[in-house]
């Protein structure tokens, strides 16, 4: 592999679907293998809310990736055949221009100053990364939970752009429950007393309420089956209650530690605007309905469901790939046996991985 890790600046004003405008935005892109000549072996992989663009470890960043199993040499997606893309989604603290990176205008860090942005301000961002990489078509876009929103609407806004596209234990739109659940989180973080309107400072940060959204995310991501093999009502150190209220119950330690780590890697802002931009997310009412928004898709479409995930449904991926069936679409579905919920993509490499390189390396015909 001959991994890269650069920024890539538009060096212009970058119009917002909010109508709000972005002065000179910087995407944090990483690069994996090679192209080829006639650049027809380039896949984008889109990671999800909190993700970055280390996708896998490489020779110059031995650094776990975010996807270790699933991209590398001889894997799934394989970098010894396709070269590989992941940039950092904007709106993040990973590298691309968020709500962490100074305002040209004041000098000083946007926090609350920044535009509302969106799956499509993300996915119009990486298109320009794609044309400054001198790449006409893409074999393939890929992405598991928001990075599937990613995949979905560069298949409906640029169909002539890609190949093929895979969607991973995604959705059309959030549910009314998810919606409630990023809702509380954004509140934890807001009311926590540190949050200051946004404008904390590096040694004051909003640890207490980000601790708190990522504790309500992290529940979202696992499944009934899987906590309760996991943790059940098993008690930390005791054999019997203390009848206080310190964290007894192994699934509250755990929580915690989950809480506790992702404080240190992450910027409480930055996770407003990605939990924000997830809401937003809706093809039916951006277009009108799922047939109008996929009625123009072009590329051959991999839907890949979690049995036990309960963010995003077996039903909501069966639903649009019924639209896609009606459309007469190229069009694949897969639902993952898991009781690992959500983050089974994450954690059953084995279970995705020949479905997924099966699906690449197939032709039209």
């Amino acid at each position: 592999m001959n991994p890269l890790y650069d920024i890539f600046s538009l060096k212009e004003s970058f119009k917002l679907e909010s109508g709000s405008v972005i002065l000179d935005p910087e995407i944090a892109y990483e690069t994996f293998g090679t192209l080829n000549k006639d650049g027809s072996n380039a896949i984008l992989v889109c990671h999800a809310l909190t993700g970055n663009s280390h996708v896998t470890q490489s020779n110059t960043n031995t650094n776990t990736g975010w996807w270790d199993d699933i991209v590398g040499p001889n894997k799934a997606i394989n970098t010894n055949e396709y070269f590989v893309i992941c940039s950092n989604i904007l709106g993040s603290c990973k590298g691309s221009t968020g709500p962490t990176h100074n305002n040209p205008k004041t000098k000083k860090p946007y926090g609350l100053e920044f535009p509302i942005i969106t799956i499509g301000d993300m996915v119009q961002i990486q298109k320009e990364l794609i044309d400054y990489l001198g790449i006409k078509k893409l074999h393939a876009v890929v992405g598991p939970s928001m990075g599937g929103m990613q995949a979905l609407h560069w298949a409906i806004k640029f169909p002539d752009r890609l190949e093929k596209c895979v969607v991973i234990a995604s959705s059309a739109s959030l549910s009314a429950q998810a919606l409630a659940f990023g809702t509380i989180g954004r509140n934890a973080i807001i009311s926590d007393k540190q949050f200051q309107d946004g404008a904390y400072d590096e040694n004051n940060k909003p640890k207490r309420g980000l601790g708190i959204a990522r504790m309500i995310g992290h529940v979202t991501y696992l499944s009934k089956e899987s906590i309760t093999q996991k943790f059940g009502r098993k008690l930390q150190t005791k054999e019997s209650y203390g009848y206080n209220l310190d964290q007894e119950f192994q699934v509250e330690s755990y929580l915690k530690h989950q809480g506790d780590k992702f404080v240190d890697r992450f910027d409480a802002n930055a996770y407003l605007y990605l939990s924000k931009a997830l809401s937003y997310f809706d093809l039916e009412k951006e277009y009108g309905s799922l047939h109008d928004a996929f009625k123009h898709v072009q590329a051959r479409l991999l839907f890949m469901s979690i049995s036990s995930d309960w963010l995003y449904s077996t039903e909501q991926s069966k639903n649009m790939v019924r639209v896609c069936m009606n459309l007469n679409k190229d069009v694949s579905f897969c639902d993952i046996e898991s009781d690992y919920g959500h983050d089974a993509f994450l954690i059953e490499h084995e279970k995705f991985s020949p479905i997924i390189q099966s699906f690449l390396e197939s032709n039209h015909d």
